[in-house]
């Protein structure tokens, strides 16, 4: 790949329900409004909560399928498509350059509703190509922020960096009618998070479990919160960090998002 006119931000997204691929509300709006100003990638890679296997894995079709990986939504969330094309060169290259986690491809997944229910606000047309990335299971959170890294250089060379899950993520305290502020424990651990990444503060974010209290309740289990470290791991020198929305969904479904570029 020729290097690209733009370094490419690294964006994470607190992708809440997959209802927001159909829905107009504060966050899909503002995923509209990134769609319009970051540059046009050569390729997106990305991250999803929604894709947590043993071992790392990489989608190598050309046409990867839309999965609606997901049960008990109307019927049109499972109309809904996203025909992007794949990449079996970058997905290639992508093996070589996480050959150290030990990475290989797949052709049995493609965009799940992580992906594809951000990229249909960022990028409707669905017409750049885009590489799933799955989350090693097996692994701790530092290795995720290495794999981060090792996926950093692509910035350079107009790959957008997405990563899709949440920083608080507990579907077991939702509130399924949607009417209640978000409990103190679920707010507390967000700030903190939302103070980590504004500070730079890698190794406290690695060491989530250590930055609140509420910290098992935010994070009962790591796929949602993981694929932040992948934006995190991404700094380039130079960079600054914005939050372009915060907020909660349904109680306790945190949807705030950072974004990685140059100052």
């Amino acid at each position: 790949m020729n290097p690209a006119p733009h370094r490419m931000p690294s964006l994470f997204v607190g992708h809440g329900s997959p209802m927001n691929a159909l829905a107009d509300n504060e966050f899909t709006r503002v995923w509209r409004a990134l769609g319009t100003t970051i540059p046009r990638p050569r390729a997106i890679v990305a991250v999803s909560a929604h894709w947590y296997t043993r071992g790392v894995l990489v989608t190598s079709d050309a046409r990867p399928r839309t999965i609606h990986d997901f049960g008990g939504f109307p019927k049109p969330l499972y109309a809904v498509q996203y025909p992007a094309p794949g990449d079996p060169a970058l997905a290639g290259r992508l093996v070589t350059m996480l050959a150290a986690f030990g990475a290989r491809p797949s052709a049995d997944w493609g965009l799940d509703h992580g992906t594809w229910s951000v990229l249909v606000h960022t990028h409707p047309a669905a017409d750049v190509p885009v590489v799933q990335v799955s989350l090693d299971a097996s692994q701790p959170p530092a290795v995720h922020h290495a794999i981060g890294r090792a996926l950093a250089p692509l910035r350079e060379e107009g790959v957008l960096l997405l990563a899709s899950g949440g920083i608080v993520h507990n579907l077991g305290r939702v509130d399924w009618q949607g009417g209640s502020a978000p409990p103190a424990w679920a707010t507390a651990f967000d700030a903190r998070v939302r103070e980590a990444l504004l500070a730079g503060e890698d190794e406290r974010l690695i060491d989530y479990a250590t930055l609140d209290p509420s910290a098992p309740l935010a994070v009962p289990t790591p796929e949602h919160y993981l694929p932040l470290l992948y934006t995190v791991g991404s700094r380039l020198s130079g960079d600054a960090l914005a939050l372009p929305v915060g907020g909660f969904e349904l109680g306790s479904i945190s949807m705030t998002a950072a974004m990685l570029g140059p100052a």
